[in-house]
């Protein structure tokens, strides 16, 4: 069964052969790892892909965003990075005061002249699924224009000019999800860190106040041009997943061993289960027994006739070998 088909009929519950793959890789790894980074790509070949990008107009950034020293992204925030292989994190916000910094602030249009030719001609090209070169990510990108403590303030009691920014940024990013579905990619990727280890970072009752409007608008806009759409969030989303099912959010990367396999299976065959496994634990720390024990549990708990994705991260920390067997057991489940 070639990619895209195998895909296509794991969000709409269609028996495809085996859940499709697809490796998650930081930097990190490519520094740490690479020969055992490129034989679990040979021997475990991603159904997924992502098209070339080239812009008319080039987004303006500063540095290496996974180097060590500073990097200043398309937006203008500058992230200060100690070690490399991974991103820093923003230590002095653009937005300090929403009166008198709101200007100081890029909103990246250049990512709009992307060469749409170009990107077209790859989905041709491939039986590999496309996702798109966007991913809007409000929440997260506010923490980075106004700090997380400043953010997590302005949540509680909203002032008029947070909602004219927030307005302006949801904007900015209907327009770019727009021009992206009107590609011949499959799919759209939006992503929020929306979990702490044990609950969601703000009230749900914020949350469906706020943002889920405009993921309502995103996944809207895909589904309008006929593409699907895919949600990264970490940590413990529990008390909105069936929001984001309520949506037509088609697939969700969630960490289901920090929320716990038993709660998500009420959900099962409701929403496709783009991994992960474990990689807090496991993936680090796992004997190869509990590896293949996780993949059989996420396929008891969750799979149904689709619904499942064999997506893993191979990241900080993560051993090579307990990587490699998240796959191999996946491959060995559906060949019995």
């Amino acid at each position: 069964m070639k990619s895209r088909e195998r895909v296509r009929r794991t969000l709409e519950f269609e028996n495809p052969d085996r859940p499709p793959f697809e490796l998650w890789v930081l930097p990190w790894t490519h520094l740490h790892y690479p020969e055992e980074l490129e034989e679990i790509q040979k021997s475990f070949p991603s159904d997924f892909a992502g098209p070339p990008l080239e812009y008319r107009q080039k987004p303006a950034t500063q540095g290496n965003p996974h180097r060590i020293g500073s990097y200043v992204d398309e937006w203008g925030c500058e992230f200060t990075n100690i070690q490399d292989g991974v991103i820093g994190e923003v230590k002095t916000p653009l937005i300090l005061d929403w009166e008198q910094d709101v200007e100081k602030v890029h909103f990246p249009r250049e990512w709009l002249t992307f060469d749409r030719g170009l990107v077209n001609e790859f989905c041709r090209s491939t039986d590999l699924y496309v996702r798109a070169g966007c991913c809007p990510r409000p929440f997260e990108q506010l923490q980075f224009l106004r700090g997380t403590e400043n953010l997590y303030m302005d949540l509680a009691d909203p002032p008029k000019e947070f909602q004219q920014f927030l307005n302006k940024m949801h904007s900015f990013y209907c327009e770019l999800l727009e021009e992206w579905a009107k590609t011949e990619v499959d799919s759209v990727m939006i992503m929020d860190d929306w979990g702490a280890q044990k609950s969601l970072l703000i009230s749900p009752r914020s949350w469906r106040q706020l943002f889920k409007p405009l993921y309502k608008d995103y996944i809207d806009i895909a589904h309008s041009r006929g593409k699907t759409v895919f949600m990264h969030s970490d940590g413990h989303i529990l008390g909105i997943i069936p929001d984001l099912i309520e949506l037509g959010l088609d697939a969700l990367n969630s960490q289901v061993f920090c929320m716990g396999l038993d709660r998500l299976a009420a959900f099962k065959g409701q929403i496709t289960f783009w991994g992960e496994i474990d990689r807090q634990r496991l993936l680090p720390e796992g004997s190869l027994q509990e590896i293949r024990q996780a993949v059989s549990d996420f396929h008891q708990a969750l799979y149904d006739s689709g619904g499942v994705i064999a997506q893993c991260e191979f990241g900080l920390a993560a051993k090579p070998q307990n990587v490699r067997e998240v796959f191999k057991a996946w491959r060995d489940n559906f060949s019995l």
